[in-house]
């Protein structure tokens, strides 16, 4: 049985379920630890793609009861140690309202005006991986060189200032208003920023975004920038450049690092 998942091509035996099922809750507990716990999972994946810098970076997940209160990393808490109980919450000004540790400002000006301005949005990540803040520098919006980056094709904007670290409400509104209906906005010599509607795109996202900077910045050093052309790039990102793709494309990633590193389901 062919299954035509809106021009998905992957074939089922007759009887045989869809290994990705995306979940649906009932109970909003239920819902709530679920995103947590990919929240931690999406930072021990950091971690390991070498995304992490210092106190640099945050993952934030939309709380689904608290539609105004956001779920982010702690402070100087390591990516690569990070577990669900170590997620803390804040509300609309900032203040820490669950958990046992502070944030930092600049996790909050700009996520929360991500989410301020986009309801759809679940999930928002940002960091300081080398390639992506290398790319930021040109100010300039990645090419569909590949089949992999043609998902953020006519889906990535820019912005081309930089004013320092984002500690003003200000600042973040600008990160927010430069990102518009887009799943990512490149900030210039700061770094990618990308957003979901469930943390496991949000997180994907970041991980390809971050490669496709790679790749852009090795080809533009061979001297071989051969972009896909505008129709087939569109094309292409109808194909994979779907939430459903970037949900899709987490679950191996999810699985991998729960089957090594269980404890940050903890």
């Amino acid at each position: 049985m062919v299954l035509d998942h809106d021009q998905e091509e992957y074939v089922n035996g007759k009887g045989v379920q869809d290994y990705l099922q995306q979940p649906t809750f009932t109970d909003v507990n239920e819902e709530r630890q679920h995103g947590k716990q990919r929240l931690a999972a999406a930072f021990r994946l950091f971690a390991r793609f070498g995304f992490s810098e210092g106190t640099a970076g945050h993952v934030t997940y939309r709380d689904p009861e608290f539609k105004d209160h956001l779920w982010v990393n702690p402070y100087g808490k390591p990516f690569s140690e990070m577990k669900t109980t170590d997620l803390v919450l804040v509300n609309d000004q900032g203040e820490v309202v669950e958990g046992n540790y502070s944030i930092h400002k600049s996790a909050f000006m700009i996520h929360s005006a991500v989410h301020k301005a986009r309801p759809d949005v679940i999930a928002s990540a940002h960091a300081h991986p080398i390639y992506g803040k290398t790319w930021s520098v040109s100010g300039r919006l990645l090419d569909p060189l590949t089949q992999d980056s043609c998902a953020f094709y006519n889906d990535h904007s820019v912005l081309d200032e930089f004013s320092g670290v984002v500690y003003e409400e200000k600042e973040g509104e600008k990160v927010a208003e430069a990102l518009g209906n887009n799943k990512a906005v490149l900030l210039r010599s700061h770094g990618p920023l990308t957003v979901g509607q469930s943390v496991d795109a949000a997180a994907f996202w970041f991980i390809t975004m971050e490669r496709s900077c790679q790749s852009q910045l090795l080809a533009e050093a061979a001297g071989i920038v051969n972009p896909i052309d505008p129709t087939n790039a569109e094309l292409t990102a109808q194909q994979v450049g779907r939430e459903k793709d970037g949900w899709e494309n987490f679950q191996p990633l999810w699985e991998r690092i729960v089957n090594a590193q269980p404890d940050l389901l903890k």
